[in-house]
């Protein structure tokens, strides 16, 4: 019994270690809880069930995906056809960006660091600095459309902008951000060629009915999510892959979908304390200046789509308030959660580490010039 406890105690301290995201913000929702309790429909509002039941279906498709070995497969296919490893990197980043345009910011994470995991199981690709750039380029991608991420999708329907307009509104902002992130990933990844590891590359078999049964699944949730379906979709999903993919269910990342309740729990009822609003109040937000900082600010603390919704009432300018709360996506992690995404689809040790090594400067180098490029241009 005695030796069982030691063992017992290093197990907790080894999921503290990896889930202290989840046990931040979940004490965090407790305390609030306790401290300012709400009705029910409060607390329902802030846990934000379409978008955790989106995230659960694209986590069961992509693992799908990964278990059938399509994922490996294409990674060798792109492998074998690059000739740098910069050149890979940057058809690695520009695919992220472009995908996070018309399939948001989670979807084109949820392909494209599988995709970078595997290329880096096979190559001499830097796996970490590649999901950190992805990242970056996630956030510089999504920014242009809006349907690239949840802010901008709430400023645009909330604002009844023509699309192009919305577009043309956060050219500016969005061509910066991915020139600054095209030009770290020139600098940052080595100069040299793509060299194979061939016997990883030689056995990768695709299991095609789990496969045909992954794209569709994840065809499926991205259509049903555009449609506001994807709860539905992602109940629909759990009978088929339970009668021929137990074992992909048994691996989806449970952990993280935790993670996104716990954060969207506490942040949502964080955001609508009393005191907060107090504070806010003392600004004005008519000013572009003070939209731009608060946005980029209050992300840093609450994350970008919280502080879109937080600060949605007192801008006036919905594209002000876009392009501050998609400069917010980047610096600390929590800005974005498809930061918290890349991290964890990747599993790369340090990852936290390295990530706000570039980020944090990233957001103060781009920051000043996203704001000049967008009141000189917008």
């Amino acid at each position: 019994m005695t030796s069982a406890r030691p063992a017992l105690r290093a197990r907790l301290a080894h999921w503290l270690r990896a889930e202290w995201l989840l046990v931040l913000f979940g004490t965090l929702a407790l305390v609030l809880a306790l401290a300012d309790p709400q009705p029910a429909a409060h607390y329902a509002h802030w846990l934000q069930l379409p978008t955790l039941a989106g995230l659960m279906g694209l986590m069961i498709a992509i693992q799908g995906i990964r278990d059938s070995g399509l994922v490996q497969r294409a990674a060798g296919a792109l492998v074998t056809r690059a000739h740098s490893l910069r050149a890979l990197g940057l058809l690695l980043v520009a695919s992220t960006a472009v995908l996070s345009m018309v399939l948001t910011n989670d979807v084109s994470l949820f392909l494209l660091v599988p995709l970078t995991v595997a290329i880096g199981g096979m190559s001499n690709l830097p796996v970490l600095p590649m999901v950190v750039l992805e990242a970056l380029a996630v956030n510089a991608g999504s920014t242009l459309s809006p349907i690239g991420n949840p802010q901008n999708l709430l400023l645009w329907q909330s604002a009844h902008l023509p699309f192009f307009a919305f577009v043309r509104g956060m050219l500016p902002a969005s061509a910066v951000m991915f020139a600054l992130v095209a030009a770290l990933t020139v600098t940052w990844l080595p100069k040299g060629r793509v060299t194979l590891d061939a016997e990883a590359l030689d056995h990768h078999r695709v299991a095609k009915p789990l496969a045909a049964v992954s794209l569709i699944a994840l065809a499926s949730m991205v259509v049903l999510m555009e449609h506001g379906l994807a709860l539905e979709g992602a109940l629909g999903l759990l009978i088929p892959f339970a009668l021929i993919a137990r074992d992909s269910l048994r691996r989806v990342d449970w952990a993280l979908l935790v993670t996104f309740a716990a954060i969207f729990l506490g942040l949502g009822h964080f955001a609508e304390l009393g005191v907060v609003g107090g504070l806010l109040d003392r600004f004005d937000f008519k000013q572009p200046l003070t939209v731009f900082l608060g946005g980029a600010l209050v992300s840093q603390v609450i994350s970008n789509v919280p502080a879109t919704v937080l600060l949605l009432d007192r801008a006036s300018d919905p594209i002000a308030l876009a392009v501050a709360a998609n400069v917010g996506g980047f610096g600390l992690v929590i800005g974005s959660l498809a930061n918290l995404i890349a991290l964890r689809l990747a599993k790369q040790p340090h990852g936290l580490r390295l990530f706000h090594r570039v980020s944090i400067p990233f957001l103060l180098v781009c920051a000043p010039l996203v704001y000049a490029a967008w009141r000189w241009l917008g």
